[in-house]
């Protein structure tokens, strides 16, 4: 028999693309979507826009290039294929092997914040330990016997020594503080109260008349029997040191000291040219050969020697220590508020000079820490910015050139900053 085979080409009805095939298209055209070759010059510029199954995206893993055997069908490959590799497509698409990896920065910024947090926590722990251990705890307050009771708040018994400790003979005669003196003796003495109701700052003449109680010798252990003697506040400081001091304050005003805190000449005048001066304003212009302070009125910057001059001067007053207290109270008020701005603290080459330079010089009590510190420095800052007061222990008179403190005004202070009550009293 001489027919064509069952769907052969030219059999009616039959299917002209080979057996198996129901379609009236070849199977490579329907296993692979048509996709338009590059027009050349004489290509229809009005054909119909391709139908949805003829997507120029075509199956991923097939070439790109016309393999043997494909047919060109009206213009379309049937072999192009798109997205496969790494360049761009007709549409810009890209699969997922060929397509860039997107910066991951919620990640980048996560790590960032955890290396600035364990930089800045290595560094602050560094600080506290390298403090820590400048830190000179050399006062014993255990060896204070009949100490009053402890009020609500915080005091702290700030002292400022003519001590020469550390300093040339060309410091000394800079700082214009003469010779050695023995046993030294105290030019400043002030009560700092931290309570709720804000910091009061008390300066203590140290021409004040006081009695000394008895008391035991911080070297020889030897109890000194109450005799009923009188003398000048900073003489205690001369006789026994800072045991003495704190014993006849605490006794004379039944006001419990809680820490200690002393510094010499040379390390108040360093922590003040470490800082890189003090601004102060100077109402009126004052001369001192003693001191060797020589100001004129208006704002100025201080240097340590400077500072130094004008926190001592009291012969260029009429009412002499009085107004020298309260010059001190403005100046470590003003030294205090410049300590804390952001320009010393953020900044390490004037935050760690100003820090070793007050911690190299100051005496502090033996349960003194670091916080306690910070906690007495920030006190000292409110003094000034409207959150705390300063004043001059009350005064009644004199007696052989000696100030005799109000005991009715005392009491009433005392009673105040015990119960960390609004400190009502006024001062001279």
């Amino acid at each position: 028999m001489n027919e064509w085979p069952q769907g052969r080409s030219g059999e009616p009805g039959g299917n002209r693309y080979g057996s198996g095939s129901g379609s009236a298209e070849p199977e490579g055209a329907r296993a692979m979507p048509h996709v338009r070759r590059d027009a050349g010059p004489g290509y229809p510029r009005n054909e119909p826009p391709l139908p949805p199954s003829l997507s120029p995206r075509g199956r991923a893993g097939v070439p790109p290039q016309q393999s043997q055997g494909q047919h060109d069908y009206g213009g379309y490959n049937t072999g192009q294929v798109y997205g496969g590799g790494g360049g761009r497509g007709g549409d810009g698409y890209r699969d997922g092997q060929g397509a860039r990896p997107r910066p991951r920065w919620g990640r980048r910024i996560k790590w960032a914040l955890i290396t600035l947090v364990v930089v800045v926590l290595a560094t602050s722990v560094g600080t506290y330990f390298w403090a820590d251990g400048k830190l000179r705890r050399e006062v014993d307050l255990s060896k204070v016997i009949d100490r009053p009771a402890t009020g609500d708040g915080t005091n702290y018994l700030i002292v400022g020594t003519d001590s020469r400790e550390g300093m040339t003979d060309e410091m000394k005669q800079k700082l214009h503080t003469g010779g050695p003196t023995d046993g030294g003796r105290t030019d400043s003495m002030l009560i700092l109260h931290d309570g709720s109701n804000g910091p009061t700052l008390i300066s203590l003449p140290r021409d004040s008349n006081v009695e000394i109680p008895a008391y035991v010798g911080s070297t020889s252990g030897k109890k000194y029997p109450t005799t009923g003697r009188h003398t000048k506040l900073n003489a205690t400081y001369a006789e026994d040191g800072p045991a003495l001091l704190v014993r006849t304050i605490e006794y004379n005003t039944h006001l419990h000291i809680d820490h200690y805190v002393e510094i010499g000449f040379a390390g108040f005048a360093n922590i003040v040219d470490a800082l890189g001066g003090v601004e102060m304003d100077i109402p009126q212009a004052f001369k001192d050969k003693d001191s060797g302070a020589d100001f004129k009125a208006g704002t100025q910057t201080l240097t340590g020697a400077q500072a130094l001059a004008f926190v001592r001067t009291r012969h260029a007053f009429a009412s002499q220590d009085l107004q020298r207290t309260k010059n001190q109270q403005k100046f470590l008020a003003a030294v205090a508020k410049q300590a804390a701005t952001p320009g010393t603290l953020l900044n390490p080459f004037k935050f760690y000079p100003t820090l070793g330079a007050g911690l190299d010089t100051l005496k502090v009590d033996k349960d003194m820490s670091l916080w306690d510190l910070g906690q007495m420095f920030f006190a000292m800052k409110g003094v000034t910015g409207g959150d705390g007061k300063s004043m001059n222990m009350p005064i009644s008179g004199s007696v052989g050139g000696n100030l005799v403190w109000d005991q009715a005004k005392l009491k009433q202070l005392v009673q105040q900053l015990n119960n960390d009550e609004p400190v009502t009293v006024t001062g001279n």
